[in-house]
């Protein structure tokens, strides 16, 4: 039946699973027992705090300095990520080498490996006293016990994030489009920028945000490598750890809230910013 008469008689066409209400029922209370009431209990304990002790609590120059810390090592370790990612999947997607499987299994590695096991093999590696610390100490770069070695954790964890987000879209883009950018007279160098960073750029920007969310509430990776010096390289899910630690369940929660609000107004900024721009282009 043409598409016009569906539109008329208002015919769909049958779907593999149930109606639309049941499955989005479904959807719904399932977000809501596994995602929803947990973060609620998580606002309704931090409300009980009263606002004042609420924002001494969340606010203090310690939280603060861990808010710092973990948001800027995760978008620095986005970034990185973004870029080494991209080139990762290109690599994976445009050429054929022998041990290709063998590469594309290391990329998910991260993905199956104990995150305190990463840990460990980090800070054996990047400590003063390391296989590659030791090669760096006398240039004067500290990696280990600093934010650096924070974001060189949070790299690690977060780059199949990236790699299995633009490597579908590098493999249906195809070759063609490359050579028909240069039959038109284009460089390589416009041929990417105006060909084919364009048709990637949402799906790296999909890859930057789940490699940054990943970093933002990193804990196992990280406790090793950083230090844990308050104010200095302490991240915030650590400083959240501490405070259960002490049974100040009031102030974990308000550390929590803070970085849940943080971290779903960036994710919802992003998201937002790609639907726009998926509308701007589909008109």
């Amino acid at each position: 039946m043409p598409s016009h008469a569906i539109r008329k008689t208002g015919w769909r066409k049958p779907s593999v699973l149930p109606g639309f209400g049941l499955t989005f029922g479904f959807t719904l209370t399932w977000l809501t027992l596994i995602v929803l009431i947990p973060l609620a209990t998580i606002f309704l304990k931090s409300a009980g705090m009263g606002w004042h002790e609420f924002v001494a609590v969340g606010f203090s120059d310690r939280a603060l300095a861990a808010y710092r810390l973990s948001f800027g090592t995760a978008a620095a370790a986005g970034l990185v990520n973004a870029v080494f990612g991209l080139l990762v999947a290109w690599v994976l997607v445009r050429y054929s080498f022998p041990g290709k499987r063998l590469v594309s299994a290391l990329v998910d590695l991260p993905f199956a490996l104990p995150t305190a096991v990463a840990g460990i093999a980090l800070t054996t590696l990047y400590a003063p006293a390391g296989w590659i610390g030791r090669f760096l100490e006398p240039l004067g770069i500290k990696v280990a016990f600093t934010a650096v070695g924070i974001t060189v954790a949070l790299v690690f964890i977060g780059l199949p994030f990236v790699v299995r987000s633009v490597e579908p879209v590098l493999a249906d883009l195809g070759k063609d489009v490359e050579e028909v950018a240069a039959t038109l007279g284009a460089s390589r160098v416009q041929t990417f920028v105006q060909v084919i960073l364009p048709a990637i750029v949402p799906a790296l920007i999909t890859g930057f945000a789940l490699a940054f969310a990943r970093g933002v509430g990193e804990y196992g990776s990280v406790i090793f490598i950083s230090g844990n010096m308050p104010g200095k390289t302490e991240i915030a899910p650590l400083l959240i750890v501490t405070e259960l630690e002490q049974y100040a369940y009031d102030g974990a929660t308000a550390i929590a809230t803070i970085m849940m609000i943080v971290s779903f107004a960036i994710l919802f900024g992003l998201n937002t910013w790609q639907a726009v721009r998926r509308r701007r282009l589909g008109a």
